[in-house]
């Protein structure tokens, strides 16, 4: 017996996009997925584009003993198989705090550094996710790097909200630039809608660049100085992935947190993730005490609380020293391809591309001279595609509010996943086919 037509129609519309939420059907897909997809299609791919950590370094052995031993203790195990309460583990969340504070050189009883305001999530990622949810309505406006992390440019564009670039110097914003954005904001009455200025301040995806402490004093006090025209808060969202990841002996500046008001308007964003495994998805966050609670209520929609098992191998990791040992084997080995990578590009880039070698992260960012293009659609990416080596576009790090020629000239290159061999070879390629390119539009 055939279906009927209104049958028909009604499974029709149930998987057409019609039927679908408005912030569903104008979802994109993130640019990394496509980048990836160009790997799956191509086995002999070098990708120097996914930001993916190294994987001979993998805490293997490490995190096979942390489980091992909690075989032996069947009461132990069984609590970490359960679920767990929505803002983490208490333990976790005592240590995570302490670590911070103890990495800005400040007591860990502070106000900021407070373990009540520290909440664990599946990733660095779903904290801001959160925090965007928490605080931004379609049409509000973020102030952000330029150019900046490009996922999160895509959290912005799912929640309808106004990207404005704040260009990026050496050592952060461009505190200028940033002051005469928040005037004009201010005389256009569009303050009101400004919720947010979000920064990568360590080893920043894509450049690499470090935000200084005299940088972010200077945001914080004019974020203070506009939130009585904006009629809220102004919110500093720091996001700090990286910030372990440093190839030196001297640490990076302490982060915004350290500063005086940090208590009332200071979110700070970090992650396990990327310092000890990238499967072990446990990221952080710490943020004022109303914010945190309504945080805590929309994860507990969300997912009910962060896996306790991998909470569980983090808090071990912390309380033995086993993270802080794989840290200090991840940065020399991360310290080692940065600069092969770095050597790589002295001997196959022509002079005229810039760059500078990273002091931590995972990162280098290469600027083509005018009229070369890396973009998607590009000549030279293309040409890179059929070499067999893959970067990021730098287009991709850029707010819809840049349309400058800078927006088409970069590229971000990653020495994270690849190994020695692999940088060789894959600089070398695509050093061959900016050559080519460039001798066309000379």
């Amino acid at each position: 017996m055939k279906p009927s037509s209104s049958k028909k129609k009604l499974k029709t519309l149930s998987i057409h996009p019609r039927g679908f939420s408005l912030r569903a059907q104008s979802i994109e897909p993130p640019p990394i997925a496509w980048l990836m997809e160009q790997k799956l299609k191509r086995p002999n791919l070098i990708s120097l584009a996914a930001g993916f950590t190294d994987p001979e370094t993998l805490p293997v052995e490490e995190t096979g003993h942390i489980v091992h031993a909690w075989t032996q203790h069947k009461s132990q195990a069984r609590e970490i198989l359960q679920y767990g309460t929505g803002s983490g583990r208490e333990h976790l969340r005592i240590l995570t705090a302490r670590r911070i504070a103890d990495l800005d050189q400040m007591p860990s009883t502070g106000k900021t550094h407070d373990p009540s305001k520290v909440l664990i999530t599946h990733g660095s990622q779903q904290f801001l996710y959160l925090v965007t949810e928490a605080l931004c309505d379609p049409g509000d406006i973020v102030l952000i790097e330029s150019p900046t992390y490009f996922v999160y440019l895509s959290i912005l564009k799912y929640f309808g909200i106004q990207s404005r670039s704040i260009p990026l110097q050496p050592d952060g914003m461009d505190i200028q630039h940033l002051e005469e954005q928040l005037e004009a904001l201010k005389k256009s009455g569009q303050i009101k809608r400004l919720k947010m200025i979000y920064l990568v301040s360590y080893f920043q995806n894509p450049t690499s660049r470090n935000t200084s402490l005299a940088k972010k004093k200077a945001m914080m006090d004019l974020a203070r100085r506009y939130e009585s025209a904006a009629g809220h808060p102004i919110y500093l969202l720091e996001d700090a992935a990286y910030r372990e990841l440093s190839f030196g002996q001297t640490p990076p500046a302490p982060s915004m947190l350290s500063l005086p008001g940090a208590s009332k308007r200071v979110i700070y964003s970090g992650t396990y993730s990327k310092p000890f495994a990238t499967g072990i998805r446990v990221g952080f966050g710490i943020s004022p005490s109303p914010l945190h609670q309504t945080l805590c209520h929309l994860k507990g929609n969300q997912d009910f609380g962060t896996a306790e098992f991998l909470q569980a191998i983090l808090e071990k990791a912390l309380s033995s020293g086993t993270y802080d040992r794989h840290l200090g084997v991840i940065r020399k080995g991360y310290a080692k391809k940065s600069d092969r990578m770095c050597r790589m590009i002295q001997r196959h880039f022509p002079a005229s591309v810039s760059w500078h070698p990273p002091e931590g992260g995972l990162y280098v960012w290469a600027r083509l001279p005018q009229p070369n293009q890396t973009g998607p659609q590009s000549a030279l990416f293309k040409a890179s595609l059929k070499a067999n080596v893959l970067y990021v576009p730098g287009c991709y790090a850029f707010g819809d509010d840049v349309l400058g020629p800078e927006r088409q000239e970069a590229m971000r290159l990653s020495f994270g996943n690849a190994n020695l061999k692999m940088i060789d070879e894959g600089i070398r390629r695509l050093g061959e086919v900016i050559q080519s390119i460039m001798k066309r539009t000379s």
